[in-house]
């Protein structure tokens, strides 16, 4: 797939979505290149602000399997990979899959469920496999997690470990509507949920092409210079515990190529790793002793990095 046909496959999902969204086109610009890109969302923001709703429109917008999975504390890893059963007909085990098989998984209310239950979700996410009984699955592409958690709410929840924070390509916040995008809200919703009435756009092979294909974006070894600077600078930073792994950086470049592609070009530019940093980055940083929350203790740090950290010039940002 050429690099404008992905321009063009995204712009006809988002639009899309904006039949059932309002406003937010930031938060479906960056859900759209974690698709791209192949990565996961954690959607954090408070009860009724559409996490669920984007969640449910990106997933109707591809012609693709869906399933979404309730989050809560008695939730077991079987109840998400699927078991092996007796099957007193046959006289043999049958495997009856779980949710995870499936081409967009939305994770409501994640940190309801426990670590174990966490857990189960590493090797899907990062592998696009599931192991069960020995036996390891592969798991049918293209595969997405759309995860959503309360930040307020304390009472029944079990913090994500940093392991399974680092899976995610991106941490957003959906954010309260403006005065007008909350009227144009009331108008759309009054009598129906436009959700029901919204049909596919894409085919889940067009997904799969345009991953396969988003990496032809040039980055420039200057470029490349500027991203581990900062991530490096995340390493020795004083107000920082734990700076961002090679993980992080891969995950930073790859949101960067697709945010090109977005923006009409073939190359990265430095504009690009400014605007894809706070989002990729600020969630995999422990900051020390803030009395902040980690959230804004790890943005703030995170913004004097990007001011700190020399900009490339112009000359050579295309690798030629």
């Amino acid at each position: 797939m050429e690099l404008a046909q992905i321009r063009t496959l995204a712009m006809k999902i988002r639009d899309n979505i904006n039949k059932v969204v309002v406003g937010k086109e930031d938060v479906i610009d960056k859900l759209l290149i974690a698709v791209i890109a192949s990565g996961h969302v954690l959607l954090e923001d408070v009860p009724g602000t559409g996490k669920t709703l984007l969640g449910k429109a990106m997933a109707k917008s591809v012609h693709s399997s869906f399933k979404r999975i309730q989050f809560t504390p008695d939730l077991l890893p079987s109840d998400l990979s699927g078991i092996h059963f007796f099957n007193q007909k046959l006289s043999e085990f049958e495997f009856r899959p779980g949710p995870l098989f499936t081409n967009v998984l939305l994770a409501d209310e994640i940190n309801r469920a426990t670590p174990r239950t966490q857990s189960s979700l590493l090797e899907c996410m990062e592998e696009r496999q599931v192991s069960i009984d020995g036996d390891t699955r592969e798991l049918q592409r293209p595969f997405f997690v759309i995860a959503t958690q309360n930040p307020v709410e304390n009472q029944g929840t079990f913090p994500l470990p940093e392991a399974q924070l680092d899976r995610f390509l991106f941490k957003i916040k959906m954010g309260y509507p403006t005065t007008a995008e909350g009227v144009d809200i009331l108008k759309r919703f009054k009598e129906a949920n436009p959700l029901d009435s919204i049909a596919g756009v894409a085919e889940a092979e067009e997904i799969v092409a345009a991953q396969d294909s988003y990496s032809k974006v040039q980055v420039s070894d200057d470029i490349l210079g500027y991203l581990i600077a900062i991530v490096e600078k995340t390493r020795t930073h004083s107000d920082i515990a734990t700076g961002v792994s090679p993980r992080g950086s891969q995950s930073l470049l790859k949101a960067a190529q697709v945010q090109a592609i977005l923006k009409g070009r073939d190359f990265v530019t430095p504009d690009d790793i400014k605007a894809m940093a706070q989002p990729v980055l600020a969630h995999r940083l422990i900051v020390k002793g803030s009395m902040r929350s980690r959230a804004e203790a790890s943005e703030a740090v995170l913004a004097s990095i990007l001011r700190d950290v020399a900009v490339p010039t112009e000359d050579n940002l295309v690798s030629r």
